[in-house]
């Protein structure tokens, strides 16, 4: 929208420089008229009156104000003001002249030509024709610039696209927000990060833990039982050989004398008791 309010300047050129002098030749006809024996009565120069004032000087200044500011202007919206500024003077020229009566009798003064045509050429010239080209002139104006062309709609895109590219840069060098550093320590859990906190330095660095290692406890072994050896009914026992000792247990003493071969039972029985009184009891 900004930049289709943009305007060549050349557009109100013309229209300016026409309103500039259709003013000027309204508000100075009644003064210098007389030099040119045309104009409106008294036949003298510079003669001023307020019916001068309302009727042809202020409609005149409102005129030329409006073709200066198309002349000069590139915005849309200056340069129809000073349309409709002409417009509104050159319709003054029209009414003016006629309402006029109403309060000032004499107006601007009769006519200087002696015949028909010379009065309706000054009237024409002076209020009611200029008026009307001077609002035409106006209204072309307002026209020109109330239309954007289609040369100028694609300008103004342009130029959008060119500041907004050249914004970008700016805005990622100037505007760029730096990322959110998580925090560490009792807060990190909390809120999600597992970072440092700006400003408080690097995380305090912890040892690595190691895994904790599960010990068996020691199995206790139970002490095998020692076999009895085994006495046949009808001949002599088979001699066991004797269980290994527990872990952690005393060792033997000095072990009995085994019975021969040909000992009998009872001197078997003998020497094991024997035994048993020497070394103690057996488990």
């Amino acid at each position: 929208m900004t930049g289709t309010m943009r305007a060549p300047r050349t557009r109100g050129v013309l229209s300016g420089f026409l309103l500039v002098l259709l003013g000027l030749w309204g508000a100075l006809l009644p003064f210098i008229g007389p030099y040119l024996h045309f104009g409106f009565a008294p036949d003298e120069p510079w003669v001023y009156t307020s019916a001068r004032l309302q009727l042809s000087v202020l409609p005149g200044i409102a005129a030329v104000l409006g073709g200066l500011i198309l002349l000069v202007s590139a915005h849309r919206a200056a340069a129809m003001f000073g349309a409709w500024l002409a417009a509104l003077g050159g319709a003054w020229f029209v009414v003016g002249h006629t309402v006029a009566p109403l309060w000032e009798p004499n107006g601007v003064g009769a006519p200087l030509g002696t015949s028909t045509g010379m009065r309706v050429a000054e009237q024409v010239a002076g209020f009611s024709g200029l008026g009307v080209v001077i609002v035409f002139l106006a209204a072309a104006a307002l026209g020109r610039f109330a239309v954007v062309g289609v040369r100028e709609a694609r300008r103004a895109a342009r130029s959008a696209a060119e500041r907004e590219a050249a914004a970008r840069p700016a805005a990622g060098e100037s505007g760029a927000t730096q990322p959110l550093a998580p925090p560490h320590g009792r807060y990190s859990r909390a809120s999600g990060f597992g970072g440092a906190v700006p400003g408080a330095g690097p995380p305090p660095s912890t040892p690595p833990t190691q895994p904790i290692q599960r010990t068996q406890p020691p199995q206790q072994t139970q002490p095998t039982q020692p076999t009895q050896p085994t006495q046949p009914a009808d001949g002599p026992a088979t001699p066991q050989a004797p269980p290994p000792p527990a872990p952690g247990a005393p060792g033997p003493g000095p072990s009995a004398p085994r019975p021969h071969a040909g000992a009998s039972p009872v001197e078997r029985h003998d020497q094991r008791v024997a035994g048993e009184h020497r070394d103690g009891p057996r488990p």
